[in-house]
């Protein structure tokens, strides 16, 4: 009889990685880089020993079951705090709970049907061959403080917040924005140009209400600055600059 210390439970590298199921939707893949893209600085200054995870379409392993799936979750996004990016020098196959213990944060769904999917609360003991409700994963079994489905085709976003083991559908504010208080920043619909795009995306805003930039949105931004700071001096005299020392010739 094999004892339970003795037990080895299958780590990242030995659980399988995809399902074999596409992305629904296109615009899925750009919404996802979109919301890593902007929320970076904030997660950088959150860990500055850079000890984060961000999922994206990857699995949450949260119960062993045969086949492995059956026991995973593959959010669209997800953010864990408190665990290193990498393991052993590489990226992870699959975020595996029995292996890091730490539980994701926030955990975002984008819907591409209807959305009874996304809210599918059902429990083991009533699924059907074995099948589990994507809400009652998140809420009972990994016990994810905020989750987030994404309705694209509403222009709309519902966000939960686990309050004594349940969730609890949040209001949004009075910006329509939804806090996430632990990441000091707000989850929310804004309509605009994105990869060639116009569309309603799901961004990020700080406690104050901005919204939180992409690093090619910066970059536009500080080059627009400088754009302007260099047409002011055009408008100075050779002595003026000379006197500010300025060489126009090197800002072109």
């Amino acid at each position: 009889m094999t004892s339970l210390s003795a037990l080895t439970l299958p780590d990242h590298t030995q659980l399988p990685d995809s399902d074999g199921t596409f992305v629904k939707n296109l615009q899925e893949h750009p919404q996802s880089i979109l919301i890593t893209d902007s929320i970076k600085p904030v997660l950088e200054q959150l860990h500055p020993d850079g000890q984060y995870c961000i999922g994206q379409d990857s699995g949450i392993y949260w119960r062993l079951t045969d086949p492995p799936e059956k026991g995973a979750e593959a959010p669209d996004w997800f953010y864990v705090p408190n665990v290193p990016p990498t393991l052993d020098g590489k990226m992870r196959c699959s975020y595996v709970l029995w292996k890091e213990y730490v539980a994701p944060l926030i955990v975002i769904e984008f819907v591409s049907g209807d959305g009874s999917e996304e809210r599918d609360n059902t429990p083991p003991s009533q699924g059907e061959g074995g099948n589990v409700g994507k809400f009652w994963v998140y809420e009972q079994a990994i016990r994810v403080p905020y989750y987030g489905i994404d309705e694209v085709a509403k222009a709309q976003v519902e966000v939960y917040h686990l309050v004594d083991n349940t969730y609890q559908l949040m209001k949004p504010n009075e910006r329509g924005h939804y806090p996430i208080a632990p990441m000091g920043v707000e989850l929310g619909i804004w309509q605009g140009f994105y990869q060639n795009a116009e569309l309603p995306w799901l961004r990020w805003w700080d406690a104050q209400g901005n919204l939180l930039l992409t690093g090619e949105e910066r970059a536009v931004i500080e080059r627009q600055k400088r754009e302007r700071i260099v047409e002011k001096l055009r408008t100075l005299s050779a002595e003026q600059l000379n006197a500010l020392g300025i060489d126009l010739e090197m800002l072109d």
